[in-house]
């Protein structure tokens, strides 16, 4: 049997950055909580529709829950071999074909993300149109329609202005900052929105909340587990673990701040969850800020409308750096597998930089709406991430540090992740097929 790891030693004693300060505990819980928020946020209330308000709370703290051990299996793995990336460990214990699967679910899930990020981004500031219904973004809305806050020109001015100077950014640990206002958005967010619900309840127009799933003609059972691989990817962060950890150094104070910001955005999604149920009931989309993109009665319900929307967006701005850091990575690690770390070849990184911003960018003006295609996509390569990976990783056991704990709960996280995506995705290519006959 192997020597246990100790906890208080270096995550990646031989592999670790010379000459440079370690990376702080508060901003590896920002950064860290800033990846798991991303825009999963949104998509929280409409899970609580479909299963209820108890076992999605319930299910909210078992993701979370698994969230951790996955995490644990990843640094445990890394610390006990000689790899310094996710694919790299997946490399140790399944060969090339381990850590391909890996840079490849890490480069769909991330550069899907991008793109959809500055969808949105344009539809808050620019509108869009949608089955023949048009919806003037917030700049229309004040300004009128001129060509300077058109959907491209607002977008390039984004991208160029604040996002192009944080992905230049070359250390994860430079972000803490932009990160701590993102979180700090998100809680304005669900601030605004609790308001909104107990406004709401006072003047008796809050919508009763289901607290158990009810299947109807409109809800079949296995529509239920739609709502799974939503909450999956809501947890999903693993591909930050190593960029992050690598800076922080020792993996308790890694683990402390995985759990500290588990715990964060789990309560973040509890409030978001129950008031967005609240405040629209059925009637509430899969993307929340759908239902706050209409007219309100009200001067003060307008403005609220806009503080939510236009908080969003920034809050994804702030976030999207952080996923195209490990993009970034894996791109470089799948093309130049020999070569030197990324950061210390300037041509290198900012030829990757450079190409992924513009791609993402002119991806997000070309298609506007590729929901469909990421849904389907996004299900099966956030399990895998979170789950799939890090469990076959514990069971391969090629370093010999697993327990039979490990081994049962990463049986139980592999065969929970195949299961429910299956059916997930099933039945969204049942639903999909249905709604175009």
């Amino acid at each position: 049997m192997s020597p246990p790891i100790d906890a208080h030693a270096p995550l990646l004693p031989a592999h670790a950055p010379p000459a440079v300060n370690p990376g702080s505990i508060s901003g590896a819980v920002f950064n860290i909580a800033t990846t798991i928020i991303g825009a999963g946020i949104m998509s929280i209330p409409a899970t609580l529709k479909v299963l209820g308000v108890i076992p999605a709370f319930a299910l909210i703290v078992i993701i979370g829950y698994l969230a951790d051990v996955s995490v644990e299996f990843l640094m445990r793995f890394t610390q006990s071999g000689e790899a310094v990336t996710y694919a790299g460990v997946m490399n140790e214990s399944f060969g090339r074909v381990g850590s391909v699967a890996t840079q490849v679910c890490v480069m769909v899930t991330n550069l899907g993300c991008l793109i959809i990020y500055l969808i949105i981004i344009g539809d808050v500031l620019s509108g869009s149109q949608t089955g023949g219904t048009v919806h003037l973004g917030v700049l229309r809305e004040w300004f009128g329609i001129h060509w300077w806050n058109s959907r491209e020109f607002s977008l390039l001015i984004i991208v160029v202005f604040v996002m192009l100077p944080l992905v230049l950014l070359r250390r994860v640990e430079s972000l803490k900052f932009s990160s701590a206002i993102s979180v700090l958005l998100a809680v304005v967010f669900v601030a605004i929105c609790s308001v909104m619900a107990i406004i709401a309840l006072f003047q008796g127009k809050t919508k009763n909340p289901r607290l158990v799933p009810e299947l109807d003609t409109q809800t079949s059972f296995f529509d239920l587990f739609t709502a799974v691989p939503v909450i999956v990817a809501a947890f999903t962060f693993h591909f930050n673990v190593h960029p992050i950890g690598l800076e922080l150094g020792k993996p308790s104070d890694m683990i402390f701040a995985v759990r500290i910001s588990l715990v964060l955005c789990a309560a973040i999604y509890f409030a978001i969850g129950l008031f967005g149920y609240l405040l629209f009931g059925d009637s509430i989309m899969a993307d929340l800020l759908v239902n706050f993109d209409r007219s309100s009665d009200t001067a003060t319900g307008a403005v609220l409308n806009d503080a939510v929307r236009l908080s969003y967006a920034l809050h994804l701005m702030l976030v999207f750096p952080l996923l195209n850091y490990p993009l970034r990575a894996n791109i470089d690690e799948f093309l130049f597998p020999g070569k030197p770390l990324l950061a210390s070849d300037t041509k290198r990184f900012l030829a990757i930089t450079l190409v992924l911003l513009v791609f993402s960018y002119l991806a997000a003006i070309a298609f506007p709406d590729i929901w469909y295609l990421f849904q389907f996509v996004g299900s099966t390569s956030a399990a895998c991430l979170a789950f799939i990976f890090p469990g076959a990783i514990a069971l391969r056991d090629v370093n010999g540090i697993s327990r039979r704990r490990d081994k049962i709960m990463a049986t139980i996280m592999m065969v929970l992740a195949v299961v429910t995506s299956i059916m997930a995705i099933s039945t969204n290519i049942y639903n999909f097929l249905g709604d175009t006959q």
